[in-house]
């Protein structure tokens, strides 16, 4: 698990097992705020080694950026903890994460002791703030990725923890295209410093404007790609002639998962726009 700080009292966490998934921790006099929980039990659990160990502080809250299991499922390691996250978090994760969870504990021993944790604190609309030390958190909207998504800004440093909203790739198959580009334009509006990604690497203040282009230059160029497959005869061959590359992506991103998440975006397109294949 890679880890760096970001600012002061202010780290990044991202797995080298799962998905280049990332978390945050903003640490506070007495106690610290969680953002994201990682994918798997052994890499939540290390990060929580270093808060308490290292920093020297308890986890009082533990923030959801959206339901989906690499960012929640290690809700349960931390015990007392009151988690934060849109009303829509916390059904998505009653009604689906239960299940999935059950289902993937048949795959891998090691989810036996992971627990559902729904977001205890939640709201709809606006905006939540949370005060850390000197740190002002600010909890706002950030759909695309899913229906669910928020974003966390620490308000005097300027970094954003985007979630699933921003990634090396945009992936909308559980979410809605037209609702990624408003919140990719949003954040390109924020005057950052640093956009912690969901997936991927820290985006810094000088790549922020073309890694903004970039994300919403490839989200309409899929969406009018997608939207011409409907009027041709042979749709499988018409989408598997779309490229990452001709989209404005590389297919190396994520750790070559790329290319997957994007096939998927097409076809989760298609079936929006055009009815099933």
């Amino acid at each position: 698990m890679h880890r760096e700080r970001v600012s002061e009292n202010v780290f990044w966490f991202q797995s080298e097992v799962y998905a280049q998934v990332t978390a945050g921790v903003i640490v506070g006099p007495q106690w610290a705020v969680v953002i994201d929980t990682l994918a798997l039990p052994e890499e939540t659990l290390g990060m929580r080694e270093f808060i308490e160990h290292e920093l020297g502080v308890q986890v009082r809250y533990v923030i959801n950026t959206h339901y989906h299991a690499d960012h929640t499922w290690g809700n349960c390691f931390f015990p007392g903890a009151t988690v934060i996250g849109h009303a829509k978090c916390r059904e998505f994760l009653i009604e689906y994460g239960v299940p999935s969870l059950e289902s993937a504990r048949k795959q891998n021993p090691n989810l036996r002791q992971v627990k559902i944790i729904p977001p205890h604190l939640t709201f709809e609309s606006g905006e939540l703030t949370l005060r850390v030390g000197k740190k002002n958190l600010i909890f706002s909207q950030a759909f695309g990725h899913s229906q669910d998504g928020i974003s966390v800004l620490v308000e005097e440093d300027r970094v954003l923890f985007a979630g699933d909203a921003f990634m090396s790739l945009p992936y909308v198959v559980d979410g809605d295209i037209d609702d990624m580009i408003a919140s990719v334009k949003r954040i390109g509006r924020l005057g950052l410093e640093n956009i912690i990604q969901g997936h991927g690497d820290i985006i810094l203040r000088g790549e922020i404007d073309a890694a903004v282009k970039e994300n919403l230059n490839y989200l309409n160029n899929i969406k009018k790609a997608v939207k011409s497959a409907g009027k041709r005869k042979n749709v499988d061959e018409y989408l598997e002639e779309i490229t990452i590359e001709s989209c404005g992506k590389s297919r190396v991103h994520l750790g070559g998962l790329a290319e997957t998440l994007h096939r998927r975006n097409l076809r989760s397109l298609y079936r929006q726009m055009h009815g099933e294949e």
